[in-house]
């Protein structure tokens, strides 16, 4: 097993990316916190992983529920040598002119805040250990924005330079990497189409020279060997998961 005796905290891990993320690293000998801001949406995902798995409902945009469910983490597994900043939402597909100051925030503060606030709470705990890897998912709409989502490109542009800045002022004790998918099946896709027909879906996966979406799947096993002894010599990367739509 590729992950025995490791700890690692997946954020948004209640469905879509982080699930199965927190799945597979099970599956791979991990022990994992599951943390996500609806607390039943953890709780089933720790419970069909089992015994090797904890719940902590968590709004990343928090300090405070933030740094607690680190605590956690460390009181019921002893130490964290994985983080995956997986939490993110998304305004709906839509000019520029009709986004609200209310959803600019809220996308900047989940999906730029929140890996800034989970990574200051992991950086000593991996420090102290000499060693961890912290993966972050950013995406395909911060390397090639499409149009109507133009604050939630804007963050996961900010993902992808914040991890290549972390990966050079944390080593060479902790690796950062990125995973840039394009959009999968996954509950947030409508949000990204403007919503869900098999027209819009067609479009989109028209884009796609490999013919389909990511699914969570592909971005678990993406984040598996990335976190895995066999990608030590990896850090500040990019990986587009996006089935060549950024070539």
């Amino acid at each position: 097993m590729h992950l025995k005796d490791k700890v690692a905290l997946v954020t948004g891990a209640g469905s879509g990316f982080g699930k199965a993320i927190a799945e597979t690293f099970a599956r791979e000998g991990a022990r994992v916190a599951v943390l996500d801001v609806v607390e039943k949406a953890a709780k089933e995902t720790a419970e069909a992983i089992g015994k090797s798995a904890l719940a902590i409902q968590c709004d990343v945009s928090k300090k405070a529920a933030v740094d607690a469910a680190v605590r956690n983490t460390i009181g019921a597994f002893g130490a964290l040598d994985i983080l995956v900043n997986n939490a993110g939402v998304s305004h709906v597909n839509k000019p520029l002119m009709e986004i609200s100051e209310d959803e600019f925030d809220r996308v900047f503060a989940i999906n730029m805040k929140g890996v800034f606030l989970c990574t200051q709470a992991a950086v000593p705990l991996m420090r102290r250990r000499g060693k961890g890897v912290i993966i972050n998912i950013g995406s395909t709409a911060g390397l090639r924005p499409r149009a109507g989502l133009s604050c939630y490109n804007a963050t996961k542009g900010a993902v992808h330079i914040f991890s290549k800045t972390l990966a050079v002022e944390l080593a060479p004790e902790i690796r950062v990497c990125t995973i840039a998918p394009v959009a999968g099946d996954t509950p947030l896709l409508p949000t990204f189409m403007g919503g869900d027909t098999a027209e819009l879906r067609a479009k989109f996966v028209a884009t796609v020279p490999l013919g389909r979406l990511s699914t969570p799947q592909d971005v678990a096993n993406t984040a598996l060997f990335l976190v895995s002894d066999e990608a030590e010599f990896l850090t500040g990367n990019v990986v587009e998961v996006d089935g060549g739509r950024c070539v």
